[in-house]
């Protein structure tokens, strides 16, 4: 379910997913196909991880990122689960294909 809140969503971020949820900033987002399928992706994961686990080890990687480089941008931008989604979010139909825990591989890069 895609709801907009230009409030929920963090300044410098277009959208955010929490299960069932996906979260936009503007109604027109609705449209962009590959922002969209990154926050598919978000929910794919967050359901493989039974949600609350998922948040407990975004959180932990991201602090583990941010002391890593020291960059709040990149600490976020390297984190397991936005690798996978930034690096397949193009692609329309990896979610159609896409093996259980893909998010895995991106812990070892």
């Amino acid at each position: 379910m895609i709801l907009i809140s230009r409030y929920l969503v963090p300044k410098g971020y277009a959208g955010m997913t929490i299960f069932p949820f996906m979260f936009l900033k503007y109604k027109n987002l609705k449209r962009n196909k590959v922002l969209v399928n990154h926050e598919k992706i978000h929910l794919k994961q967050q359901i493989e991880l039974l949600v609350f686990p998922f948040f407990m080890v975004y959180c932990l990687e991201f602090l583990v990122r941010l002391l890593q480089y020291r960059n709040w941008k990149q600490a976020y931008r390297n984190i397991s689960f936005e690798r996978e989604a930034y690096e397949k979010e193009r692609d329309l139909e990896y979610l159609d294909s896409r093996p259980f825990w893909s998010f895995m591989v991106y812990f070892k890069k």
